[in-house]
């Protein structure tokens, strides 16, 4: 490969995800770009991110075309040194795979004997991961610059309706730094991304960490002692997004009859994306557990007159009933653990039930890519109000396609509540690997006997399906009746808690 040439292949997006679609390219062929500029819009089974430039230069080539599935690895953008001549494409061949790229900090930084030495420890840091910068979390130059071309209007196939620029071509959108990535006197300009993502992931500030590597860099260790001090995560503030586009359908030809039922077809949809990760989850947790399911009324009018107490004297304050049932649920898993476990199976055929120190507690999110499960963690450690504002923030991440893997991949039980669908119940298929899930039906007036007498009240219906290799009947039915009692009688359940 040409020394004037850098080509950056798809990075490894984590949490098993092996492909992405390319939904937009930012840039073409021609542009001069900086470090850390966007240069792609991708689709994952777990949301949907920019990928920013690790290079500076001129793109020479770009690899793909928008609706392509891409696999991880695989050359994603050609880029030309500053100086060097574009005009050569061919001359980018594909870095080979596994290998990182001698100089990915060289853009913008003194060839100086520390700013040597601490690329080195970047290239020994990224070496324990996937040699590629992750998507969403920077690279070693941080933010220079601006997106230099508009994103694209998007086109629904189904419909032939175009839909308007997301945003006016002459106004650059500058995107955000990462938080972090320079810190003045800590050479922060070549902290490894992975260290950069594992700091994210768990709300930890690089600005308060002093580093233990040369120079003062922060390495992996520095942010694993930092998260073992408890902090408080603010909600991140609402920004501008850009919505999914609506899956492509396959182009068929006109008046194609179905074999099996003699009907025209009017459609072929590609299985893709979070489509395509649920298919997959759903299908193998229905085939390796052997779920059993229990349900109960319960007569939920003193959690809404509770609530509607507490509107009253906060109007804006005030948590929603999710809420009050998540916590109800995380005090629940502290009495019955075992529902709060996951069931390997090793290599060798040996079993194991894992417990865990703590709830990240799912909860299922209906997004315009599909259903899923961003996870709050550590949620036995909030209160009812400090779980309504993650569950909140959660969901419009989730909904934006914004939610980070570890944020989507990250519970080990899951809340449902499809009584939002006007539904009562649900036989629920577990959300693998956990082992348990709570669902949670419309609450409607009911008929129901109160101290003898006839009375219409507030009721609705939950359904616990759980893993019947971790425990019996007796243990989820004692979960289950333990949350249907802290919601009949809220301000006791709580005053325990």
């Amino acid at each position: 490969m040409s020394s004037d040439m850098q080509v950056f292949k798809l990075p490894d997006l984590g949490e098993g995800l092996t492909e992405a679609e390319l939904v937009n390219w930012l840039v073409a062929v021609g542009d001069e770009i900086v470090v850390d500029q966007p240069i792609a819009e991708v689709e994952t089974a777990k949301s949907m991110v920019e990928v920013p430039s690790p290079y500076a230069g001129t793109v020479a080539e770009l690899h793909g075309e928008a609706g392509q599935t891409l696999d991880v690895g695989k050359p994603l953008i050609s880029i030309a040194r500053a100086g060097a001549s574009a005009a050569s494409p061919a001359a980018a061949a594909p870095v080979p795979a596994g290998s990182v790229d001698p100089s990915p900090v060289s853009s913008g930084l003194d060839a100086s004997p520390a700013a040597e030495a601490a690329a080195e420890t970047y290239r020994t840091e990224e070496k324990a991961g996937s040699g590629n910068v992750l998507i969403g979390y920077g690279t070693p130059g941080g933010v220079t610059g601006g997106r230099t071309r508009p994103r694209k209007a998007s086109v629904s196939v189904a419909s032939s309706v175009v839909e308007p620029a997301a945003e006016p071509a002459a106004v650059p959108v500058m995107e955000p730094s990462v938080a972090g990535t320079r810190i003045p006197g800590k050479l922060s300009a070549v902290i490894s991304p992975l260290v950069r993502k594992m700091a994210r992931d768990h709300g930890v500030s690089l600005d308060a960490i002093e580093g233990s590597g040369t120079s003062g860099l922060i390495m992996r260790r520095d942010v694993e002692a930092a998260i073992t001090v408890p902090a408080t995560r603010e909600p991140a503030p609402a920004a501008s997004r850009v919505s999914a586009p609506a899956p492509a359908i396959a182009s068929i030809d006109a008046g194609a009859v179905d074999s099996r039922t003699g009907l025209s077809v009017s459609a072929r949809t590609p299985v893709r994306g979070v489509r395509k990760a649920v298919a997959a989850n759903m299908t193998r947790s229905r085939s390796e557990i052997p779920e059993a399911t229990v349900w109960v009324d319960v007569d939920a009018t003193a959690l809404l007159e509770m609530r509607a107490e507490l509107k009253k004297r906060a109007p804006h304050d005030t948590p929603g009933l999710l809420a009050f049932i998540a916590r109800f649920v995380t005090a629940g898993l502290k009495k019955y653990p075992a529902l709060n476990t996951r069931f390997e199976t090793a290599e060798d055929g040996t079993q194991e039930i894992v417990g865990f120190e703590g709830v990240n507690l799912g909860f299922a999110a209906q997004t315009d890519r599909g259903l899923v499960v961003p996870s709050v963690r550590n949620a036995h450690q909030l209160s009812a109000r400090e779980l309504d504002a993650e569950i909140r923030r959660l969901t419009a991440v989730a909904r934006d396609g914004k939610a980070t893997p570890t944020e989507l991949g990250s519970g080990t039980f899951t809340l449902n509540n499809y009584g939002v669908f006007g539904v009562d119940g649900s036989a629920a298929i577990i959300n693998y690997p956990e082992v348990a899930m709570l669902g949670v039906g419309r609450i409607i007036d009911k008929p129901w006997v109160v101290n003898g007498e006839l009375a219409v009240r507030k009721v609705t219906e939950l359904t616990l399906a759980f893993d019947h290799r971790v425990c019996d009947g007796e243990t989820a039915a004692g979960f289950l009746r333990y949350v249907a009692d802290a919601i009949e009688n809220p301000g006791g359940a709580l005053a325990d808690m």
